[in-house]
């Protein structure tokens, strides 16, 4: 434990950081099984809403440093691939 104590606030903030930071990616990962699930029945409106909100989340989370702009962007990549292949299905 740190002795200092500008550092035991710092490990103070890193828990609570670490905790956002754990909510953060559990929204994320449920937001993109919304997607694929809202795809896989088939369903173009639900999966297209879904998609709209599992996008602003991965942008939060790109802002917040939760995680890499890369990582985001190919995440919300695939699943808007996924959405557009079943919309061009559906026509």
């Amino acid at each position: 434990m740190a002795n200092i104590k500008s550092a035991q606030k710092r490990v103070r903030q890193e828990k609570k950081r670490r905790q956002v930071n754990l909510s953060r990616r559990t929204a994320l990962k449920s937001a993109a099984k919304k997607v694929v699930a809202a795809v896989q029945a088939n369903d173009a409106e639900a999966a297209q809403k879904a998609l709209r909100e599992a996008e602003a989340k991965f942008a939060r989370a790109k802002g917040k440093g939760t995680v890499h702009a890369n990582t985001a962007s190919r995440k919300v990549s695939r699943l808007a691939k996924k959405v557009a292949a079943l919309n061009t299905a559906a026509k």
